[in-house]
């Protein structure tokens, strides 16, 4: 699988919500119990600009995954902090894809003023949790059943990791 990571463009918000929703139903990786339609994300695609980007991560032109940086909390503290969301299609998943999403984030990072990433992972879902743990994100917080998915209570975990500015 040779990837490729492009800054998306609107143009390729369907594709991004087409994959979002297929999260959905599986209720690992989003609150959302619903499924999203283009219009409902449109104005949360156009605040990500210059240093809170989405890519969009292709195989062979199709699109199977995105990635975005978002701030974490809206105070200019936090500016160097940022949360990572990591979406890929089913038939994506369990490549490696997530793994090298990652990597390809965290190299980014430094060139966009970010020198931490954080990530809200719920506690069962323990592929996620895998993945980051394994690209050397610590488990920095847990929130106990803060979401009522489908009347069952589920708790969220806070990943984070301190970033090496590669930049000289």
């Amino acid at each position: 699988m040779e990837l490729l990571f492009k800054i998306a463009k609107i143009e390729n918000l369907p594709q991004i919500v087409e994959i979002y929703n297929q999260s959905i139903p599986g209720r690992l990786a989003t609150a959302d119990l619903k499924s999203v339609t283009v219009e409902d994300r449109r104005e949360w695609f156009l605040e990500h600009r210059n240093n809170r980007p989405i890519w969009i991560i292709m195989d062979k032109n199709r699109v199977i995954g995105w990635i975005s940086l978002s701030d974490f909390y809206g105070r200019e503290a936090y500016r160097s902090t940022a949360e990572v969301s990591i979406y890929l299609a089913d038939t994506a998943h369990g490549k490696g894809v997530g793994t090298k999403a990652l990597k390809f984030t965290e190299e980014k990072a430094p060139h966009l003023g970010i020198n931490r990433l954080v990530a809200f992972i719920f506690a069962h879902n323990e592929a996620s949790k895998h993945i980051f743990s394994k690209a050397g994100f610590e488990l920095w917080g847990e929130m106990p059943e803060v979401a009522n998915m489908d009347g069952q209570l589920r708790s969220l975990d806070i990943f984070g990791k301190k970033i090496v500015n590669l930049r000289k």
